[in-house]
């Protein structure tokens, strides 16, 4: 009879062979944009994890104005999508709707707030882009769930 641990070490043997090149630039990516995201969104927050300051309600009312949009309303969906999306991002985990969650944004960012900025937008799409498309690759939790799902047919 085999060692059970034998076994485990051939399979993440298998497992790191069987990797490619873009596993490891969406994983990149991922962690990348979240970032990005992530940070902008903990800048929102005074004290609170999901709060935010009365200077970003301030800010989305006077100079982040967007239409058809109360402003502590925005606010607050800003703080949630650049907590909750580079979460997903980071583990790996809802990645295709983490990063369509983040294109949104970005769109939004670029359309209404910050339109001069198109050369920094349009990296974070180049790199959301391949995500929402391809999904978080192989080192993603994604990977072993959707795999599991698929053999449960």
């Amino acid at each position: 009879m085999t060692n059970p641990i034998l076994r485990l070490g051939a399979r993440m043997k298998l497992f790191a062979l069987s990797l490619s090149m873009n596993d490891f630039v969406l994983l990149f990516f991922r962690f990348w944009v979240a970032k990005v995201f992530y940070q902008s969104g903990r800048s929102k927050v005074d004290g609170s994890f999901l709060s935010p300051s009365d200077m970003t309600i301030m800010l989305f009312e006077e100079e982040y104005v967007l239409p058809f949009v109360d402003p502590s309303v925005a606010a607050y969906l800003a703080l949630y999508g650049e907590t909750f999306f580079p979460i997903m991002l980071y583990l790996g985990l809802g990645t295709r709707l983490g990063a369509i969650g983040l294109l949104g944004m970005t769109l939004v960012i670029q359309l209404f707030v910050y339109p001069g900025y198109f050369p920094e937008h349009m990296t974070w799409i180049a790199a959301l882009l391949p995500l929402a498309v391809m999904g978080g690759g192989r080192l993603s939790l994604d990977r072993p769930l959707l795999t599991r799902a698929s053999r449960m047919r």
